[in-house]
């Protein structure tokens, strides 16, 4: 038989040969195929085990919640229909505290935020603190003032000497308190 095979290949070796026993390979495991072979670890045994239970529980607690919504719904809608004059205005009046605090929120923290803006900007554009800047300016500030009074006080002290000849002028004059710092 095996001769017979080699003589039709050497007649025919253009024509391939298809057995009937061969068949490609095809899906034949059904949902048998997707599970382990080796069946189901313990693992997953106990996590079906604890699961099932309360995925009923949960399943049936929102069935009861939601029989539970349609029946509060069925009776406090001929209430919502007769207070309705009440209610509507009370709803917007609700409605519109609730707008004015979340905008009075909204605004404050833009000004709270606009305000560590300018302190971070001016903190950069000086290279220091804005407090220690503000503490030099009134230092510069006082030294200015200071030494303004002393001026001041030199020019009354010399048109005081020149218009009365120099008496008394010494208790009048504030030069020396003017110039310190």
């Amino acid at each position: 038989m095996a001769d017979r095979d080699r003589d039709r290949d050497r007649l025919h070796p253009h024509q391939i040969q298809v057995h009937p026993h061969q068949q490609p390979h095809r899906y034949d495991g059904g949902a048998k195929a997707l599970l382990p072979r080796n069946g189901p670890s313990t693992g997953q045994v106990l996590a079906i085990i604890t699961l099932l239970p309360i995925g009923g529980s949960l399943l049936g607690l929102a069935g009861i919640t939601l029989v539970g919504s349609l029946i509060g719904l069925a009776v406090a809608t001929p209430l919502f229909v007769i207070f309705s004059p009440i209610l509507v205005p009370a709803a917007i009046l609700i409605a519109g505290a609730v707008a004015a605090f979340l905008t009075s929120g909204a605004f404050g923290l833009t000004g709270l935020s606009s305000l560590s803006w300018v302190f971070n900007s001016f903190r950069q554009a000086t290279g220091q603190e804005p407090f220690d800047y503000a503490k030099r300016r009134v230092q510069e500030g006082t030294m200015y003032v200071g030494e303004k009074t002393k001026q001041v006080g030199e020019t009354i002290k010399s048109k005081a000497q020149e218009g009365e000849g120099g008496a008394g002028v010494h208790a009048t004059t504030g030069a020396g308190a003017g110039g310190r710092t």
